[in-house]
């Protein structure tokens, strides 16, 4: 049976636990942009034939005109959209999936254009069969394309990505260890949610790693100050030991 999730590190060290997309899932997707690939090159070449006076065929230069772009549009619609939306596509968008690397970061450029390009290996013999065989009997669940280019098709968990968004924006001026900056995040994201009991528990305990040498001070603040503490944390992220 195949993997329904995979763990993974990302570049600053955060472990993220992806839910993969399996072949329903993708060819899901697919089909949405099949469709939008099929409308949209056929609108362009309604509008060449209008433009032209309705007097196109299939020997003349206005031919090219409106076969080329059309052709373009339909061959080039994954990879231009998946760069431009981060591995996303209009399907991928309405499916709630999308393109990550191994590190389950947006891939390069060269990874989504590789994995493109192996669209011709994936859909031999015809209909995808190869594709859609690789996913189901793949670790996980990716096609060729993915394989070549180390990808993974994942359902998109946008608040997950921009909390390691954030986090991976801290960490690059913090001088705070990565799990005490992931914590205060996600203490902060469910605060309201969290008893009044344990939430000030966590943020002690949490702001005393921090600032161990004000440990008394802590145990005297207030919820509303231990919050305002955390928030400084993200904001502004002190070095360790220094007041709170």
């Amino acid at each position: 049976m195949t993997d329904e999730r995979i763990s993974v590190q990302s570049v600053t060290g955060v472990d993220l636990t992806l839910r993969l997309a399996g072949p329903g899932t993708r060819s899901y997707a697919f089909i949405i942009d099949w469709h939008f690939r099929l409308l949209l090159s056929a609108a362009w070449v309604l509008v060449a034939v209008f433009l032209l006076n309705f007097k196109l065929t299939f020997r003349s230069q206005e031919a090219l005109f409106s076969i080329l772009p059309a052709a373009a549009i339909y061959f080039l619609y994954h990879p231009v959209l998946e760069l431009a939306m981060g591995g996303r596509t209009p399907g991928k968008r309405m499916a709630g999936v999308r393109i990550v690397d191994r590190q389950g970061g947006t891939p390069n450029t060269v990874a989504l254009l590789i994995r493109n390009v192996f669209r011709l290996i994936d859909a031999l013999p015809t209909l995808y069969v190869l594709g859609l065989t690789t996913c189901i009997l793949s670790v996980h669940r990716v096609r060729v394309g993915d394989l070549a280019a180390g990808t993974l098709l994942v359902f998109d968990d946008a608040v997950a990505q921009k909390s390691l968004a954030r986090i991976e924006s801290l960490a690059q001026s913090s001088q705070l260890p990565l799990d005490i900056l992931e914590l205060a995040d996600q203490i902060l994201e469910r605060w309201d949610a969290l008893q009044p009991d344990s939430r000030t528990a966590i943020a002690r305990s949490l702001l005393a790693r921090v600032a161990p040498a004000h440990t008394d001070e802590l145990a005297s603040m207030s919820d509303l100050r231990l919050r305002s503490a955390l928030q400084k944390l993200l904001v502004a992220p002190a070095a360790p030991g220094s007041h709170v």
